[in-house]
């Protein structure tokens, strides 16, 4: 049986996953990734624009990430936007592309970062248990004013469970992925 309650919960501890999903690729494992950039934002013609919006970013080696400017006038505003950013990188400008080189991590920081790793999935574990909780808020309303009957109540309560089971799975899996990248990068 689906429930209001059930498709509502569902929905919106997908959010939560991919929120996740988007935090954890920001995260810096060693290794080149041009989602490390998306919070990146050039100020172009007076306007506050998303990098890969004025520029195309490429993987040309595995700790190196070439930035190529559409319109090479941008190129000035761009390593500014690169260095004021907190990615802690230093662009190297040849006139022409902006190579950005991932340093290598060390021991003590990939522990650091695998920490932070788990913060964060920690806290989408939390937004799901939260949603839950509302999701079983909902229903016990409508069982109070007889909207469902009781055996309702228990099977739908029995699906927002699976729901909420699905939804961390689905977090510890991202977290142990990003965790093995950082560890072997």
């Amino acid at each position: 049986m689906t429930n209001k309650a059930v498709s509502k919960a569902k929905e919106n501890m997908t959010k939560s996953v991919d929120v996740l999903r988007k935090d954890l690729a920001n995260i810096r494992a060693g290794k080149a990734n041009a989602s490390i950039l998306s919070g990146v934002k050039v100020v172009y013609y007076g306007s506050e624009v998303p990098l890969n919006q004025v520029a195309s970013i490429n993987i040309p080696e595995a700790r190196v990430l070439l930035i190529t400017p559409y319109d090479k006038s941008a190129l000035d505003d761009i390593e500014h936007a690169i260095n004021s950013s907190d990615l802690g990188l230093n662009p190297a400008n040849d006139g022409k592309v902006i190579r950005l080189v991932i340093p290598q991590l060390t021991g003590e920081r990939r522990k650091e970062i695998a920490k932070q790793v788990g913060k964060e999935a920690e806290g989408g574990r939390i937004a799901v248990r939260n949603v839950r909780r509302d999701a079983m808020d909902d229903l016990k309303k409508q069982l109070k004013v007889s909207d469902i009957t009781e055996d309702q109540f228990h099977d739908i309560e029995d699906d927002v469970q699976k729901v909420t089971d699905e939804a961390i799975k689905g977090i510890d899996d991202l977290a142990k992925a990003k965790e093995k990248e950082i560890t072997e990068g």
